[in-house]
């Protein structure tokens, strides 16, 4: 039985050295991390990302929102799907592609769906949340959201997520939660998800009007305006209130790299 179908208790963290994700308590689960016990990304099921969500992203565009390729402000939610190559865990080095100056570090709220999700109202779309995740929407930066281009989005291990999943009852309210970046170690930004434009309910209910999301699945409810950029040899920590903190350094792509270990 997919464990997304079963209420979680408190904490879903999956070790390194377990066959399965474990449903603990959060000082266990901090402990385990404090003690330096690796993880892996806490869920296998499909990502999809949210464009343009953070009313200050759609203002930024500015007039460009009214000529080509956009022609007029969204209308309906602008998806992208972060594949399976992008997954790792917290603690995982993220390569910086060569040529590249850094990476936009994008704060967000992932919503882990726990029951099959299709055509669900509003008003009752947040009974399909299982919990919720830490994550960081790792990008190339660029200009145009028309069409989000695949080199900049799906680099390998550009969605890191964890350290685990909590329990939806823990976060109460997922359309008013804080969320800041730290590199090395300083604020470099701090935003909420109450100035998205389309609350987590809304959102499920018009995806789920032409797409069924799935136990497992992961739903991003939009990255705040201004991510800050990342260098290789830095540092970078997402945190939101009520669920923790996730951590990755990048370094630079070389010939003798031969793959991401936490």
């Amino acid at each position: 039985m997919n464990p997304f179908a079963l209420p979680l208790n408190d904490t879903y963290l999956w070790r390194c050295d377990q066959p399965a994700p474990v449903d603990v308590p959060l000082e266990t689960a901090r402990g385990w991390l404090a003690a330096g016990v690796a993880v892996h990304a806490p869920v296998r099921g499909s990502v999809y990302g949210t464009l343009l969500n953070d009313r200050r992203a759609l203002q930024a565009l500015g007039d460009a929102v009214h000529q080509p390729p956009y022609k007029a402000p969204p209308q309906a939610p602008v998806l992208y799907i972060k594949p399976r190559n992008t997954l790792c865990a917290h603690g995982t080095r993220v390569v910086v592609p060569a040529g590249v100056e850094g990476l936009l570090a994008g704060a967000a709220l992932g919503a882990v769906i726990g029951t099959t999700a299709c055509r669900v109202r509003e008003q009752d779309a947040l009974a399909c949340v299982a919990g919720y995740v830490i994550v960081n929407d790792l990008t190339v930066p660029h200009d145009s959201f028309y069409r989000p281009a695949l080199p900049f989005r799906v680099r390998d291990h550009s969605c890191p997520m964890g350290p685990w999943i909590r329990a939806a009852r823990l976060l109460p309210d997922p359309d008013d939660v804080t969320l800041s970046v730290y590199v090395d170690g300083i604020r470099q930004q701090q935003a909420s998800t109450a100035g998205f434009i389309r609350p987590l309910g809304r959102l499920l209910q018009d995806i789920t009007a032409f797409m069924t999301l799935v136990p497992g699945d992961v739903l991003l409810t939009g990255v705040p305006a201004e991510a800050p950029l990342v260098r290789a040899g830095q540092s970078v920590a997402i945190e939101i209130a009520g669920l923790g903190r996730l951590e990755n350094h990048l370094i630079p792509e070389s010939p003798s790299f031969t793959g991401n270990k936490p």
